[in-house]
């Protein structure tokens, strides 16, 4: 689960919460399911990236199963500031999640955003957009069991048709003492449909903890518009980084020097060859002809991936 060199003593691990005091905008790489592992957090984060998020990890499972919390959660000591994101729906569960990870993470955050059917008809993820009670409730029990005001508790939501539910949840959670609110700016039923950052800036002028705004970004230059656009504190990229992981450093396309980064820190981290694979298909689609893409996408080991580098790029 964890690496042996990781340091466990608190004092040592620096302070998201500070990132946010430091008059600079937060460039934080999004919870991605199967994506914003170890590995590739170490990747953006040589490019400029401040903050990063684990998957999103059922915190039922990660509590009963030592296999699961074995698979779901890899961390060493430069993965830092880092938050556990957890999808939960009793308090008690997350609380005890959050005690595992504590020793190791800067913080945690509850999904209240995750439109996936499976997520929802669990009772995770979105719908609890819908229960700010219980949302209350979960923020309440972590704050008075980890008793560690640096340590972070924040939540991720999308938005209500009806903006003023939207607000008054967000109100209700920093009440409770939530320490951030990360804001994908469309609704459940709303997948490519234009973000609405003008709700985004409503939901930050209504509070006084930093706003976290979450939705198409895809280039740096975005990242400073949707700032402008909405006042938020920090911006929150998952495709963009994807594609680009150098893109919070101020580069128009994953220059090669990052892909050769890539797959240095991917076999030293012993990736697996899908995810090593995948990530190369993101970060090379924008830099890839047609024709290149149809041989390099059917590679089927490291070996051939590594010669096409070596081969095209000198990589």
């Amino acid at each position: 689960m964890i690496g042996d060199n990781v340091e466990t003593k608190r004092c040592q691990l620096k302070d998201p919460m500070d990132l946010f005091h430091s008059g600079q905008v937060v460039k934080i790489c999004a919870p991605m399911v199967r994506y914003s592992k170890l590995a590739f957090r170490t990747l953006v984060r040589k490019y400029s990236c401040d903050l990063c998020y684990t998957p999103m990890i059922v915190a039922a499972d990660f509590v009963r199963s030592a296999k699961a919390r074995d698979s779901e959660f890899t961390t060493n000591k430069g993965d830092h500031p880092l938050i556990v994101q957890f999808a939960a729906k009793e308090a008690q569960v997350l609380c005890d999640a959050a005690r595992i990870v504590y020793p190791f993470a800067d913080g945690i955050d509850l999904n209240c955003g995750c439109p996936q059917r499976w997520a929802m008809a669990e009772g995770y993820g979105a719908c609890l957009i819908n229960k700010p009670e219980l949302v209350r409730d979960m923020v309440r029990h972590v704050r008075n069991q980890i008793d560690n005001p640096r340590f972070s508790v924040s939540i991720k939501i999308r938005i209500h048709e009806d903006l003023k539910r939207t607000v008054d949840l967000c109100q209700k959670a920093e009440a409770t003492g939530v320490s951030w609110i990360t804001v994908h700016g469309r609704s459940v039923e709303e997948r490519h449909q234009p973000v609405h950052y003008d709700a985004i800036k409503i939901i930050k002028q209504s509070m006084s903890i930093p706003i976290v705004a979450n939705g198409d970004i895809k280039t740096l230059k975005d990242a400073e518009n949707v700032h402008h656009l909405t006042g938020a504190d920090g911006i929150m990229v998952a495709r963009g980084l994807l594609a680009n992981p150098a893109m919070f450093a101020g580069y128009e396309e994953t220059p090669l020097k990052c892909i050769q980064d890539w797959v240095d820190i991917a076999l030293e981290h012993g990736t697996p060859f899908t995810c090593f694979h995948h990530h190369l298909m993101y970060m090379m689609e924008r830099i890839t002809s047609k024709q290149e893409k149809k041989v390099f996408n059917v590679l089927s080991s490291t070996s051939a991936v590594l010669d096409y580098l070596n081969d095209r790029y000198g990589v």
